[in-house]
């Protein structure tokens, strides 16, 4: 019992394995066991066969799954082992798969995956199929934003394609599907002149510091990131009598990523600062201690400042300012954006000015138009037509 049959040369091995005595020895009905399949691949540098297993309840299904093996091996997938699930898979992702990466950015992708991998983590990856990762998706999207969802299965895709790159499966079913909508975040949103003044104001009552990281980003539209990494010899007070006279100007070099580069090469830029951001850090530098690297922006203990100690104090001023609950330091980003847009100044130097590669980004994620109503079409018409003003 549990001996193969007779096959041709190169043919796979299809056996009953018996559990007990057996009751049919043709077909194995009612017999106690399991169908068992296996594939000599070749032999190893000691002359030992190396084989691949399957197992099924049936003959028929043992042959599918002799078919399927057979053809990952075609394919050139090599023997994964059979605990290799999608949650150790995107393990070996997290740990090897992102060399130089930021910890942080690590961290986030390790995040994002979590949601995923509670329902398909368990999953050997080689038995992943499309409808898996469907129902994994729509799981997530019921309770996650759309961004959420979609750097989930972004991380899942390149998870699954570095496994693929090491023969450990065959295709990228995570690749094959779409992403689902997820629940709507909160979107971005920009103050009105008016709530810009009242800040402004409580930000200089609140300090040097936080009146001149509130004054140079909202004139500016610098990011959060160019802000913190931004350094006292990249700021220059400008000399107004000077022949020709130079004018304040920020040099926008930095960030707090790694390696300290920016998010773009387009986002290096040296903008030219108005007054009120001149003003704001002339005290902040006759004041404040010299921070790590000379920052111009630190802790009261001189130490840099992380995302957490911006949204700290921004949060206080907001409150003082009485300008509603629930703003955040990016917001000054798009503030300057929207205001610049509102002063008609054109949407392509409005890029320039905060470092995007393409005005689309400015118009569609950044601008949030005080004044929507777009009045050219009709000036124009009644310019065409004689209509009087």
């Amino acid at each position: 019992m549990g001996m193969p049959e007779r096959r041709s040369k190169g043919d796979d091995a299809i056996y009953f394995e018996h559990d007990g005595p057996c009751k049919d020895s043709t077909r194995h009905r009612r017999c106690p066991g399991r169908w068992r399949g296996e594939i000599t691949t070749g032999r190893s540098p000691e002359g030992r066969r190396l084989r691949r297993r399957v197992s099924g309840a049936s003959k028929a299904a043992v042959q599918d799954a002799l078919k399927e093996l057979r053809k990952q091996i075609d394919g050139g997938v090599s023997a994964a082992p059979s605990n290799y699930t999608v949650r150790v898979c995107c393990e070996d992702w997290l740990t090897d798969g992102l060399p130089g990466r930021d910890p942080k950015t690590v961290e986030k992708n390790r995040y994002v995956l979590e949601p995923l991998l509670n329902v398909i983590g368990s999953v050997r990856l080689r038995d992943l199929a499309v409808a898996d990762v469907d129902k994994a998706l729509t799981a997530v999207a019921a309770t996650w934003s759309s961004a959420t969802v979609a750097m989930a299965h972004l991380a899942l895709t390149r998870a699954i394609t570095r496994a693929q790159a090491k023969n450990l499966v065959l295709r990228n079913v995570s690749a094959l599907t779409g992403t689902p909508p997820g629940q709507e975040g909160r979107p971005s949103r920009s103050m009105t002149l008016a709530q810009a003044t009242e800040l402004t104001a409580a930000a200089k009552a609140a300090g040097p510091r936080t009146h001149a990281y509130v004054m140079l980003s909202l004139c500016t539209g610098v990011r959060t990131e160019e802000a913190r990494a931004l350094r006292w010899e990249h700021v220059d007070f400008g000399d107004p009598d000077g022949a020709p006279p130079r004018p304040a100007s920020v040099a926008v070099w930095r960030s707090v990523r790694a390696q300290g580069d920016t998010k773009t090469k387009t986002s290096r830029r040296t903008l030219a600062l108005p007054e009120l951001a001149v003003t704001a850090l002339r005290a902040l530098h006759d004041d404040a201690a010299p921070g790590p690297g000379d920052l111009v922006f630190c802790t009261a203990t001189g130490r840099a400042l992380d995302a957490g100690n911006v949204r700290r104090f921004f949060r206080a001023v907001c409150t003082s300012a009485g300008i509603g609950p629930g703003w955040t330091p990016r917001e000054l980003r798009h503030t300057f954006v929207s205001l610049m847009s509102d002063s008609d100044v054109p949407v392509e130097e409005i890029a320039r000015l905060v470092g995007h590669a393409s005005s689309k980004v400015t118009e569609t994620v950044y601008r949030h138009q005080l004044r929507p109503v777009m009045t050219t079409g009709a000036e124009k018409m009644d310019t065409l037509f004689g209509v009087a003003d």
